[in-house]
């Protein structure tokens, strides 16, 4: 049966009205019941909250003016078995998942579950997919913050505006993705930097050690370098992304292709001029070679047809045309 401290906290968030906070400790009981060897039980847990949540419909959070067109909400539907990764970012990803799902555990001995976690690579290598796929997993909305325009457009304001979306992450449980987060986390030390971003640096730095929600913080960099030091160990993890091996590339086309994959593909060249591509790139030319054969009308895929859309996208890559 489900634990004391589970008992407790569903019966906090019912009379506190927090349905998302109720549904997700009814998932850890399912999770506790399931790991008891009582899978027809933990089956029909499930089964209920995902009823009750489609009865119920999306949770619309109302933002304030100032946020409107700065915080972008979606309901994420990819699972984290659909994202192609490394192993040791899928076991991280895997184990932060775990913790949350597991919180009033950790908080009966004293101990906190990873929340804060900063995602770094190169464009197109998988961190908004991250953010998209621990909602997913965890069952939360995806509340993205365009941190660039939150700057160009409320320059002398940014540090209110970051304070009211603190206080929305404190407020309603959810992932909360900072994308392009360099725009605000630049090294104070920086001779060329203005005075207001460093206020708003010290700003963030201030909001993000204080707050205590249950809400999951991403921050995505493109440029780790210019970030400032002392952000990073405010952070529970720090995870870095690279471009896919043959491997993980091998796994992405396949994937995407799906049925559309010939039956004989010849591999070694599609590894070959794909080597340099992101995550994002070889999707979209996987993607680019269905369209083309949907409005040809063929039914499979080849390599020398994919080889087409690739070299397309290693055009774009390297900045070229052709």
């Amino acid at each position: 049966m489900a634990t004391a401290e589970q008992v407790k906290s569903l019966i906090k968030s019912h009379f506190s009205d927090d349905t998302e906070r109720f549904y997700s400790i009814a998932l850890q009981v399912a999770a506790h019941e399931a790991r008891q060897g009582h899978t027809a039980l933990a089956h029909d847990l499930r089964d209920i909250v995902d009823m009750e949540r489609k009865k119920k419909g999306p949770r619309v959070i109302s933002f304030p003016q100032d946020l409107k067109g700065l915080v972008l909400t979606e309901e994420p539907t990819i699972p984290l078995a659909a994202m192609v990764m490394p192993k040791n970012i899928r076991e991280r990803l895997t184990r932060i998942a775990h913790e949350y799902r597991q919180q009033e555990k950790l908080k009966s001995h004293g101990l906190k579950h990873r929340r804060k976690i900063l995602l770094i690579g190169s464009p197109g290598t998988g961190k908004t997919m991250t953010a998209k796929v621990l909602a997913k997993e965890l069952h939360l909305q995806l509340h993205t913050i365009q941190v660039d325009r939150l700057v160009t457009k409320f320059m002398g304001e940014t540090s209110a505006k970051l304070r009211q979306i603190f206080d929305l992450i404190q407020e309603e449980h959810g992932v909360y993705l900072f994308d392009e987060f360099d725009a605000i986390g630049g090294d104070r030390s920086n001779d060329n930097d203005v005075g207001e971003m460093r206020r708003v640096l010290n700003s963030f730095l201030q909001f993000i050690e204080q707050d205590t929600s249950d809400s999951l913080i991403i921050a995505a960099t493109n440029n780790p370098k210019l970030l400032d030091h002392a952000l990073f160990r405010r952070f529970d993890d720090v995870l870095y992304y690279e471009k896919p091996d043959a491997d993980q590339r091998k796994s992405l086309i396949s994937n995407v292709l799906g049925t559309f994959m010939a039956s004989r593909f010849i591999w070694k060249q599609v590894l070959a001029e794909s080597e340099e591509l992101s995550h994002a790139e070889i999707d979209h030319a996987c993607r680019d070679a269905i369209k083309n054969a949907i409005l040809a009308d063929q039914k499979k895929i080849s390599a020398i047809k994919l080889l087409v859309t690739l070299r397309e996208r290693q055009g774009t890559h390297n900045g070229t045309r052709g």
